[in-house]
């Protein structure tokens, strides 16, 4: 019940569109429920030969049904747009909320599962809000209106046609409490079938680079098998109960037509009276039917609402502070006292007694064998994180006291994995500055050695690049991602092996790009390439979390033996890069 009270309150901002279509709905019950007496008050006329009243009553009931097809059209259209505003905001609720949750939430779930909640389970209760409810009311003024109108014509016969009822009820119930669990585990298995497909799409490189298709859809069968399996459960459960719902007021009807056709035999009852009666009847076995519709409706929805409220009663453990104040103005000072990080309570500690002072202006080089922690240390600057102990400060101010977004907008963090989106070039390099216009995004695109490629291109700066950016190479992904970072002008920025996509000519090339961008800001530089380090006035070694050593690149040849084994190859006879035998110079 909690939940679909929750639901319930997406209906507030939109109650008054609803009461209209509630209005509409049970006029048109009202019109509904007139036409079975006025059949009944013709069959007496037509019984008595009153030819006068025959066409009139006719007439009305003609006119009746005409007003019923126009209330019910108008409910129609006043509920359908009452259900899309419901998604609607539901929609851009979740997409928000979404937005404003930290990285770490991302991490352990899978893109099609977040898809299912924001597609799936939004639509199953959109119906319900929209549509669901109304069917109930409907039903239910249905029944009291014609179940009054039967007790006025003749109550003994009414007690005896109502008899079913409580069996009606406690078979809903009944249903309620079966399908409910039923429901909640096929909403989850369309969510595992999305991920599956997700994922499948996504990596659809990598299966076809190892000739996988036929295994991915043995899986992607399986996860099918999961829940046609599940599905068919929650089938069951609705073909026993939802036809025994609709087939027990088929004994009162029985039972009227014995004992109502009795009394029209021996005169007690006329038969206008009992047609009008037997109508009402057959009347009533279509709200009782949408009892059992209205009742699967509601268990999707609550099921659907329980999955998306796991995400919307999600707290963001990343947020900013109420009436935080901006970052203060700074030239990028960066301190790190005492900071540990760990990702999950059941896994090992990412970084450990990271103390570090990074003066204003600096250019710091970070290198580490993998795993080491690099990106963890660059990724709290951001505060894309935040430590698990210690504190990260940005020019005098710790980062869990200011507001995120002033924070962000003086990073600029270019990562290996350079996302695109399906955009033209000039829209994904001026992402983080809208009002940018061509000539800065071109100057943006000429520091990152850009423009060589997007002048070849077609469209050249209008290109629409595909999916992630995924038309473009590697090296060509990583420079426009480069350009974008530049673009921001921020005062502290992270490229974290920004250029491990680009061969070692073009990397030579954009050196001196970087070099001019990186004059006078604060800058930290993951690589493994001494070119790229030879860009840094000073190198931090990392492993196994923690800082192992610091200095110059010289200084580190010297004494330290994890970083000569990290840039000097062993059969090399001076330094060189890791991944290319090309000297450097100076």
């Amino acid at each position: 019940m909690p939940t679909f009270r929750r639901l319930l309150g997406f209906l507030r901002p939109h109650r008054r569109e609803l009461w209209v279509s509630l209005a509409f709905a049970w006029a048109a019950m009202g019109v509904t429920v007139l036409i079975p007496w006025l059949i009944g008050e013709a069959v007496n006329a037509i019984e008595a030969g009153e030819k006068d009243k025959l066409l009139p009553l006719v007439g009305v009931i003609i006119g009746a049904a005409i007003l019923r097809l126009g209330l019910t059209m108008v409910r129609r259209i006043v509920a359908g747009r009452v259900s899309l505003a419901v998604e609607f905001d539901l929609r851009q609720r979740l997409y928000d909320h979404l937005q404003r949750l930290e990285l770490g939430f991302f991490d352990s779930r899978q893109t099609g599962q977040l898809m299912s909640r924001a597609t799936v389970d939004l639509q199953a209760i959109r119906f319900f809000l929209g549509y669901g409810l109304i069917f109930f009311s409907q039903s239910f003024l249905t029944v009291l209106l014609a179940g009054a109108v039967m007790f006025w014509i003749n109550p003994g016969l009414a007690v005896i046609a109502l008899l079913p009822a409580p069996l009606v009820v406690i078979t809903a119930v009944r249903y309620t409490r079966r399908s409910r669990p039923a429901m909640q585990e096929v909403q989850q298995r369309i969510a595992e079938l999305t991920a599956e497909a997700e994922e499948n799409v996504t990596g659809v490189r990598v299966v076809k680079a190892f000739a996988q298709e036929d295994h991915q859809l043995k899986r992607f069968q399986g996860s099918v098998s999961r829940l046609f399996d599940q599905s068919i459960i929650s089938t069951r459960i609705q073909a026993f109960f939802s036809p025994l719902i609709g087939a027990l007021p088929q004994i009162g009807t029985a039972l009227v037509l014995l004992i109502g056709g009795r009394q029209v035999i021996n005169g007690s009852l006329d038969l206008g009276q009992f047609t009008a009666f037997y109508t009402y009847m057959i009347l009533l076995s279509s709200p009782l039917r949408m009892v059992g519709m209205a009742l699967g409706m509601g268990q999707r929805a609550i099921a659907a609402g329980n999955r998306l409220f796991e995400v919307l009663d999600r707290d963001p453990e990343i947020s900013s502070p109420e009436g935080a104040p901006p970052l203060p103005a700074g030239d990028g000072r960066v301190s790190m006292v005492s900071v540990r990080l760990r990702y999950g309570p059941a896994t090992p500690e990412a970084l450990s007694g990271i103390d570090l002072e990074v003066a204003p202006g600096s250019r710091v080089a970070i290198v580490g064998p993998s795993g080491s922690g690099k990106t963890s240390l660059v990724s709290l600057i951001a505060r894309l994180y935040d430590p698990s102990d210690g504190s990260v400060s940005v020019d005098g101010a710790d980062l869990r006291t200011v507001d995120v977004a002033s924070l962000r907008r003086e990073m600029a963090y270019v990562s290996e994995d350079s996302f695109l989106f399906s955009d033209t070039i000039a829209n994904n390099i001026s992402y983080a500055r809208a009002d940018a216009g061509l000539p800065e995004i071109a100057r943006a695109a000429e520091q990152a050695r850009a423009t060589g490629f997007i002048d070849e291109l077609a469209d050249g700066y209008d290109t629409v690049v595909g999916e992630r950016g995924l038309t473009l190479s590697g090296g060509q992904r990583q420079r426009v991602a480069i350009a974008r970072a530049l673009l921001a002008d921020p005062r502290i920025l992270i490229l974290d092996d920004a250029t491990s996509s680009l061969d070692a000519t073009t990397e030579r090339e954009i050196r001196s790009g970087l070099a001019e961008v990186m004059r006078d800001r604060t800058t930290f530089v993951i690589g493994h390439r001494l070119s790229t380090i030879s860009l840094a006035d000073e190198v931090i070694v990392m492993d196994g979390g923690r800082i192992t050593d610091r200095g110059t690149h010289e200084q580190l040849l010297e004494r330290s033996d994890l970083y000569r084994r990290l840039v000097v190859p062993e059969d090399a006879d001076g330094p060189r890069y890791i991944d290319e035998a090309i000297e450097v110079t100076g």
